[in-house]
């Protein structure tokens, strides 16, 4: 079975329809409308997504009886508080500041807002001691405006902006931690991502890379489209960000090195075409997306009049979170990645993680010996178990759909 892709959809240009050999996708991703900047919007995607796949602890407001909705319109918005919260939003005090109240200068709604706003922020205009960070937005250092010469280039963070650190050579960057600046921590995609996670009671693995034809990289060097199929073919959404290769600062009212124009995507699958071309499949991070945005892996310019120029990837880690006996059954339950895959050519859907549960006498890892046959499930009954005391663990297998 071959698929038809509409060459305009991605080309802009173009209106011939050509055949699809891979068309791949990961199921049941959110496409929530832009709130409080594109970074941290597509950060509520990414970890919407988790939410439904494995991290029922991402999100556990009221919104949707606490699980990550696929939208955040009409009932569904104060899901919106998971990346940016606010006074009065989804179940916080009226009276308790939260990210929009002590980063942005005003925020009425999405057409009255001080975007882009270099004043200082609000908390410290008024004079009141910053909230303690608890949403994405925080975390990742969205639209505080309290660092210079972020990642050697620009200050920041003016309203609706986050910033990423890369290795200027093309290599994957991995839980790096940007160094403090003073009393402040300084705080970037990556590392915003693994500190919110892991607040949230899930460790994960993080890391930035430039992409591959990011100008004057070593051939071989930067995020590959194999590179990028391999991350959905494993379960992984991956977050996009989008700057022009040759812009690093501009210069704003009030700040002569601000922000370069930025903007945040979340990456979702991918097509080959049968000439081919290579397409990325993605989440706009303004809504209503739904599955027909797509671009080719190159220089050309995506979303926003800006090119892509690097990759955040984010890799939560799987935890036990409960034993329990019932006669000579062990049950264990854990929580982890359960990604779902299809394969939009043939229509194979299934699901790509899968676990072993492991027991040990010590915690050396070198002791530990299956207890369980490989499961997608996120629990293992294991019977006539363990009659001395036992170490157990969960151990995620290489992802392969």
């Amino acid at each position: 079975m071959k698929i038809w892709i509409v060459r305009s959809v991605f080309c802009g240009i173009c209106s011939l329809n050509v055949f699809a050999i891979e068309n791949v996708r990961l199921t049941d991703v959110p496409d929530y409308s832009w709130y409080g900047g594109c970074f941290g919007t597509a950060g509520g995607n990414l970890m919407g997504f988790w939410d439904r796949h494995g991290f029922p602890d991402f999100y556990t407001g009221p919104t949707n009886s606490g699980l990550a909705p696929l939208d955040s319109d009409g009932i569904n918005s104060g899901v919106r508080s998971m990346w940016a919260s606010r006074a009065g939003m989804d179940g916080r005090p009226a009276d308790e500041p939260g990210h929009i109240d002590d980063y942005w200068v005003f925020y009425q709604d999405e057409t009255a807002l001080s975007y882009e706003s270099t004043e200082v922020d609000p908390y410290v205009a008024a004079g009141r001691t910053e909230h303690k960070p608890d949403c994405i937005g925080d975390f990742i250092g969205a639209s505080q405006n309290k660092w210079k010469n972020l990642d050697g280039e620009h200050d920041g963070n003016i309203d609706a902006y986050a910033v990423t650190f890369w290795d200027k050579f093309g290599a994957k960057r991995s839980n790096f931690q940007p160094s403090p600046q003073g009393e402040f921590e300084v705080r970037d995609l990556p590392s915003g991502l693994r500190t919110w996670s892991s607040v949230r009671g899930y460790e994960s693995n993080v890391y930035s890379q430039l992409v591959d034809f990011f100008p004057g990289l070593a051939p071989k060097m930067g995020f590959s489209f194999e590179a990028i199929k391999a991350e959905i073919d494993a379960g992984y959404p991956v977050m996009l960000y989008l700057q022009n290769h040759d812009e690093k600062i501009r210069s704003l009212p009030g700040m002569e090195r601000a922000n370069p124009n930025v903007h945040g995507m979340l990456a979702y699958g991918y097509v080959v075409l049968d000439s081919g071309e290579q397409i990325v499949r993605y989440k706009t991070s303004w809504g209503g997306s739904g599955d027909n945005s797509l671009r080719l892996w190159s220089t050309d310019i995506w979303e926003a009049l800006l090119q892509l120029k690097g990759v955040i990837g984010f890799h939560p880690l799987p935890k036990i979170k409960s034993v329990r006996r019932s006669g000579n059954t062990l049950n264990v339950k854990w929580h982890g990645p359960s990604s779902e895959w299809q394969n939009l050519v043939t229509g194979e859907i299934k699901k790509v993680h899968r676990y072993v549960l492991e027991k040990s006498p010590t915690v050396d890892s070198k002791d530990f010996v299956p207890l369980s046959d490989p499961t997608t499930n996120l629990e293992a009954d294991v019977p006539n178990c363990c009659e001395q005391n036992e170490f157990f663990r969960v151990r995620l297998l290489e992802n392969k759909p």
